[in-house]
């Protein structure tokens, strides 16, 4: 089929890159021109594993434009994959949707033939049926359909799930939902995928309800964690075995500083938004909410128990990014933890795989950006693992007790194997038994 995909950010650039992979012949759509001519040489401007080598596998099915006009007058299928970034009240910005929509709809107007207008989009309940009364006003409600197909990506994960999707949700008529069957049908022939056809505004809806369940999981069992520091328990053991119950399920039951980047602070935030002004309240969103906002403190309470005055202290900050395997920033724990180190004194050293540039744009000049761990750690008094990236786990605890001044090692994934922490005045979220200040004597190097 010709599909093309309007907006070349995580989604819409994986989704891109994906549907030109099962065969189909995809044009990109970005009012960037400097991205789109990165594009163009095969560079993502995004990190994300596995999206560059599926790029140039999908080269003769897969171009990128800045035209509305190119890219939509040949195409069966337009999706829409813009930015729905949160307004300070919770709210949506559909602002770069409705643009698109708009442009969208402009270039067919000069089209008869039938067009399916997908969106991909994370957008409140309705926002489907208004484009619908948008496309009767234009006179085009005989040769355009909406439908919406919500997408469930992790990041870091993006290529995967998009190949190997654990459903695929189709909001709209009946007819919207056969082309989006054809459009993934090499994925529901060979990966037995299911295929589910709802209505447009439970489409909408589910795509929040996914991320607010999730963020729910993960606020739960930090609290659980934070439980556990109070009376001695081990939230591992904990999260083993409520995981092993077939109904909870073991995913998302990691403790830590809780959760970040581009989809669930906006959608619980947006999902809240949307029951506040249908006249309900969500109340246990509201202490989602809250408890992910307050566990971000718990890194820097722990270090102030262990060192008590931060001022002129070198602390360590590894990992940068909301998760690994991404380079995003975006609602970060990283950043309000390195705000509140400085505040207190610190001399913060940061580090982390892939985001150092993007992260130097956010943080304070103040801040020191390390070349590699082993500086980020030599003579710090404390070290924060902030996000898990692999290389960490692998050679941080070894080197920490090498070069740092004190190895205080605050894991805020607990996320260091059991067998590496030996040597180290490690603390974890949640887990009992690491070394504290009053139970053992550090000597300083010095």
């Amino acid at each position: 089929m010709n599909i093309s995909v309007i907006g070349t950010g995580y989604v819409g650039l994986t989704t891109g890159v994906a549907l030109a992979h099962l065969g189909h012949k995809v044009v990109c759509v970005d009012i960037d021109e400097a991205k789109v001519e990165l594009l163009n040489q095969g560079i993502p401007p995004i990190y994300e594993p596995d999206l560059e080598e599926l790029m140039a596998k999908s080269r003769s099915r897969l171009t990128f434009t800045t035209s509305y006009r190119e890219a939509i007058l040949e195409s069966d299928v337009v999706f829409i994959a813009v930015g729905t970034p949160a307004n300070s009240d919770g709210s949506p910005n559909l602002t770069y949707l409705q643009d698109a929509f708009d442009h969208v709809l402009k270039t067919l107007l000069h089209k008869a033939t039938p067009t399916l207008l997908v969106n991909k989009s994370t957008v409140p309940v309705g926002t489907a049926d208004r484009f619908m009364e948008e496309v009767r006003k234009r006179g085009l409600g005989q040769v355009v359909d909406i439908a919406s197909n919500p997408e469930f990506l992790r990041q870091g994960r993006a290529v995967y799930d998009t190949l190997h999707p654990e459903r695929i949700v189709a909001g709209g008529s009946e007819r919207a939902a056969r082309i989006l069957q054809s459009v993934y049908k090499p994925l529901l022939d060979e990966e037995k995928i299911p295929f589910l056809h709802v209505d447009l505004r439970s489409a909408e809806l589910a795509k929040y309800a996914a991320n607010a369940f999730l963020a729910m999981k993960i606020s739960f069992i930090n609290e659980m964690a934070n439980v556990c520091d109070c009376v001695g328990a081990d939230v591992l053991k904990i999260a083993e075995v409520i995981g092993s119950d077939h109904r909870i399920g073991p995913a998302f039951l990691n403790a830590g500083i809780g959760y970040g980047g581009s989809c669930f602070p906006k959608d619980t935030r947006a999902l809240r938004y949307i029951a506040d002004t249908s006249g309900y309240n969500f109340k246990l969103l509201s202490a989602v909410i809250e408890v992910n906002n307050d566990q971000r403190n718990m890194m820097v309470q722990k270090l102030r128990r262990e060192l008590g005055e931060l001022q002129g202290r070198k602390v360590a900050v590894l990992g940068l990014t909301f998760k690994p395997a991404t380079d995003d920033l975006r609602e970060a724990p990283s950043i309000p933890v390195i705000h509140e180190l400085l505040a207190l004194g610190a001399e913060v050293w940061v580090h982390d795989p892939v985001a150092m540039e993007k992260a130097r744009e956010l943080l304070p000049q103040t801040v020191r950006f390390a070349q590699d761990c082993e500086e980020c750690l030599q003579d710090a008094e404390a070290a924060l693992l902030v996000t898990e990236w692999p290389e960490y786990l692998r050679t941080a605890p070894a080197t920490a007790q090498r070069v740092m001044k004190r190895p205080l090692f605050i894991d805020g994934r607990n996320a260091i194997p059991e067998n590496a922490r030996a040597g180290l005045d490690y603390q974890g979220i949640g887990i009992p038994g690491a070394s504290r200040k009053e139970e053992n004597t550090v000597t300083l190097k010095s």
